[in-house]
């Protein structure tokens, strides 16, 4: 065991009131799942219990504000992990262990149960998107736009500047090192001018908190019930993006009539004042911007990381992409791009160690 392993062992016997001649019989074993620049690790007790400890470094500052948004979130009823302990000077956090499943692992299972833990999903998150809301189309003069107190510290919000970084993200990280493709002159001048203009639908739909990373992955599974994790990049956004985060997802794949179901649901279940047409083409808005920036993550994290399993969800992802481009009708620059990144990883995947899920 490593000094460091120990250093984390000593801190949660502190938390859990364990005697120190107890600490040899704890096993620690590191987690190594996801993108995050975090440390996570599970200890286990010798009477079965576990609990999980991460350690967080100051490279991302979204890392600090955890815990913060922890407490809002089980404050707010939305379901996360119990936290025991948490120490910001070290970045030590103590945490409930909520298991090894999560929605992505039901994503083989019947459509009858995945379409049910989707649901209680949509139900569980529902909190966050309607928690001090400006209604869609009338900006920040809507209904509670003004966040309470006990709100908690947060990365800014979605503004052009955040979708246009975005937009950046996924040309140079995904088009440019992944697909290998470089735009003409004017080519590029049109497509920034349709995602500014996606931009700007977005930012008049409303503002919402979202999670921002709202994927399969990021959803455990525990007794049946749905348990959020890595919400640390929480902030204000459109609803739409972590919608598309979820039924957009590049990690699983649903059918357009799976997807379209789950779609409705949400609708009748946040009863904005929105209809279904204009809910419909926030969805597809909010999907495209988020599978741009998913993509750029898998190029940056695939290619700069070293992290290769990420390049097997770009085939979905830029599948998904074409499909939301196409439906959206307003989108044809980056439906044509998008379709062109489609053949490219084609004739690529060898390269690229792409492997489909």
């Amino acid at each position: 065991m490593t000094h460091i392993e120990n250093t984390f062992i000593a801190y949660a016997r502190h938390i859990l009131g364990i005697a120190e001649e107890a600490m040899g019989r704890m096993a620690i074993k590191a987690i190594t799942k996801g993108g995050s620049d975090r440390c996570f690790y599970r200890l286990s007790l010798p009477n079965g219990k576990s609990f999980l400890f991460m350690a967080y470094g100051r490279q991302q500052e979204e890392n600090a504000y955890w815990a913060g948004i922890a407490a809002f979130l089980a404050e707010l009823g939305v379901s996360v992990p119990a936290v025991y302990g948490h120490d910001p000077e070290l970045g030590f956090v103590l945490m409930e262990d909520l298991g090894d499943r999560d929605l992505w692992s039901y994503r083989h299972e019947p459509w009858e149960i995945r379409r049910d833990l989707y649901r209680k999903v949509l139900q569980r998150i529902s909190p966050l998107h309607i928690f001090a809301q400006s209604s869609p189309g009338k900006g920040n003069g809507g209904r509670s736009a003004n966040l309470s107190p006990r709100s908690p510290r947060t990365m800014k919000g979605y503004d052009r500047e955040l979708y246009r970084w975005e937009h950046d993200y996924f040309l140079e990280q995904f088009v440019r090192d992944v697909c290998r493709i470089s735009l003409a002159e004017r080519e590029g001048v049109a497509l920034r001018e349709e995602l500014e203009a996606l931009a700007g639908r977005l930012l008049v739909m409303g503002s919402a908190l979202v999670h921002r990373d709202l994927q399969s992955q990021n959803i455990m599974i525990c007794g049946g019930e749905p348990i959020f994790i890595d919400f640390q990049g929480l902030r204000r956004g459109s609803l739409f993006y972590d919608l598309g985060s979820l039924l957009c997802d590049a990690y699983v794949s649903l059918t357009e009539e799976e997807r379209d179901e789950l779609l409705r649901y949400a609708y009748e279940l946040l009863n904005l004042d929105l209809d279904w047409t204009r809910f419909r083409e926030g969805f597809q808005d909010g999907s495209a911007q988020r599978l741009m920036q998913a993509l750029g993550a898998f190029g940056f994290l695939g290619l700069k990381k070293g992290k290769e399993a990420f390049l097997g969800h770009i085939p979905q992802g830029i599948e998904n992409l074409c499909r939301m481009a196409a439906a959206s009708e307003r989108l044809p620059q980056l439906l044509k791009l998008a379709e062109r990144c489609r053949n490219g990883v084609r004739l690529t995947n060898r390269h690229l160690s792409l492997n489909v899920y």
